[in-house]
């Protein structure tokens, strides 16, 4: 099995956006060619009505709450809620008018994925799932906990439903502790450390937190694996997933294959096809 190097490491800086919402941008919008099929990622810390009512078509979301609770609604009648801890898998698809609002006195502290579908799943139907972290799958070696939300770790699987593969998986380590993250070679793949300072790959890059750790495919018909070893108690979440290698064009709330079916979105939402 093919051991993985950090490639790339850059350091996550929030910024005020409004009274009620700062926000850190983990992956930037923009390098789709790079991040494939990750579009962006964002930590946000946010009040009531920051994310009111808000279309989506062509991507999914995949939202990790870090701190608080928040409640989501759409305008299908789907209605959840979600603790510290948990993760919400949203299938935009074809189109859903949905907003996301922390519960009544709460400021939640979540990391928002924005994750591409292929063109043939583009308009496919629209789909949550609501994923309890007490519910996840869970894999325990010494001094290591990896909660698997999405893909496999160490031979333990999620049933969590993937248009495009994804492992995504929440690892603690005890000081000193150790643990090998298995992938698959043509993944894209990347760390973000929410809490302690650690060592990463093969070249035992260091990393802390607030910190991105970014390592590329390794090849295509190879088994791979990232080792992580803890320096100080250490929390971080790691995503990686198959590249689509389509073009992409993203306008607002719309990511699709072409301008003119950006404009399909935008006027299909005006005349009330969402709903």
């Amino acid at each position: 099995m093919k051991s993985r190097e950090i490639n790339k490491t850059w350091t996550v800086s929030a910024e005020q956006e409004s009274p009620i919402h700062k926000v850190g941008m983990v992956l930037q919008p923009g390098h789709f060619e790079d991040y494939d099929p990750f579009l962006f990622l964002a930590e946000d810390w946010f009040q009531r009505g920051v994310f009111d009512f808000h279309p989506h078509r062509g991507m999914e979301t995949v939202t990790y709450i870090i701190e608080g609770i928040l409640e989501h609604s759409d305008n299908h009648g789907g209605a959840g809620r979600l603790n510290p801890g948990d993760t919400q898998w949203m299938t935009a698809g074809r189109g859903i008018i949905h907003k996301e609002d922390p519960a009544i006195g709460e400021t939640v502290h979540s990391l928002q994925l924005w994750l591409n579908l292929p063109a043939a799943k583009k308009m496919t139907e629209t789909r949550y799932q609501d994923l309890q972290s007490a519910n996840m799958p869970l894999r325990e070696e010494p001094g290591a906990k990896v909660r698997v939300f999405s893909g496999t770790s160490g031979g333990v699987t999620a049933t969590t439903l993937n248009h495009v593969p994804v492992t995504m998986v929440e690892i603690t380590l005890e000081p000193g502790a150790t643990i090998s993250q298995d992938l698959p070679g043509s993944y894209n793949g990347f760390i973000y450390v929410l809490e302690g300072r650690g060592v990463f790959g093969a070249k035992e890059t260091e990393g802390k937190k607030n910190q991105v750790l970014w390592t590329n495919p390794t090849g295509d018909n190879e088994e791979s694996e990232i080792t992580i070893t803890a320096i100080e108690p250490l929390k971080l979440v790691l995503f990686a997933g198959q590249p689509l290698h389509e073009p992409i064009v993203a306008y607002g709330p719309f990511v699709m294959n072409t301008e003119q079916e950006i404009r399909q979105a935008y006027a299909d939402f005006r005349s009330g096809k969402f709903n």
